[in-house]
């Protein structure tokens, strides 16, 4: 289930959380009430098992031990297969989700990315209205001429999943879109890079082996000051047009992140098989 905006802060701040450095900053009340939220249910479950630690103590110091101590028996019958699957890895209940590249080995599910979560799926007007949101930070002109291009592309579904890696240095936002007309994918992806292109503040980033004719990666050009570095990356497959934004703190590994552009592109081909 943050998607691409064509500024320094593509990815959400739920990411930026996530892969940024602590500071030492002040805590906002805001910020001091859902810490309190979210202390409350801890000290409630530690009181819980303080409480059942003392219930068995007694309840064990007062057992008969005459009764003889008979092992269980094995059961008849094994436990069938979960039908969720491995939830760590990221659903696969849809045909959209299914085609969304399962959490990789050295990463997890990471934050949510607005009301998509961190393993979400949306389809028909909400899904357009989910895509429009990547015009954020572009201004007049251009993203009414970017929100005019989604109205007509016919929009089936989306489907965003995020990852975290398990050194908290980076956060990826895989999100994608599937349209009707092959077509109408091929020509988002050419405005959406020539967007970029034009604005004047980003470079290409490195190249997704495999799959240069069909994937792009953008970073900001140098002098930024940003202790954060970001790569937006533009891809598609068929009907499935794929936005990739990755954050994390500096330096950045940007060929890692092309990997994992890659692993999807490679996924939607053969879904099921390379995961």
């Amino acid at each position: 289930m943050n998607d691409v905006t064509p500024q320094v802060g593509a990815a959400d701040e739920n990411a930026a959380a996530t892969a940024a450095p602590a500071t030492t900053a002040p805590a906002r009340p805001g910020r001091a009430r859902r810490v309190a939220r979210t202390a409350l249910p801890v000290v409630t479950v530690a009181v819980a098992v303080v409480l059942a630690a003392a219930y068995t103590k007694s309840t064990v110091d007062g057992a008969d031990r005459t009764t003889e101590t008979r092992l269980w028996e094995e059961p008849a019958h094994k436990p069938g297969k979960d039908p969720a699957g491995d939830v760590a890895r990221g659903r696969a209940s849809t045909g959209l989700s299914k085609l969304l590249l399962p959490v990789p080995s050295g990463y997890r599910l990471g934050p949510d990315k607005g009301e998509l979560g961190n393993d979400g799926e949306r389809s028909g007007s909400s899904a357009t209205a989910a895509m429009k949101q990547n015009a954020r930070g572009l201004a007049g002109k251009k993203r009414r001429a970017y929100e005019e291009r989604i109205d007509k592309l016919r929009i089936e579904g989306i489907a965003v999943r995020t990852y975290t890696d398990d050194g908290n240095t980076m956060m990826v936002s895989t999100e994608l879109t599937r349209m009707k007309d092959k077509k109408a994918v091929r020509s988002l992806h050419a405005f959406r890079t020539g967007l970029w292109e034009s604005l004047g503040i980003f470079r290409q980033g490195p190249k997704v082996k495999e799959h240069t004719r069909n994937a792009k990666c953008y970073e900001l050009t140098e002098g930024s000051g940003d202790d954060l570095a970001t790569l937006n990356c533009f891809a598609y497959d068929d009907e499935v047009s794929i936005t990739l934004t990755a954050s994390g703190s500096k330096p950045f590994d940007k060929s890692a992140v092309a990997e994992l552009l890659k692993d999807q592109l490679n996924h939607i081909a053969s879904p099921g098989e390379y995961v």
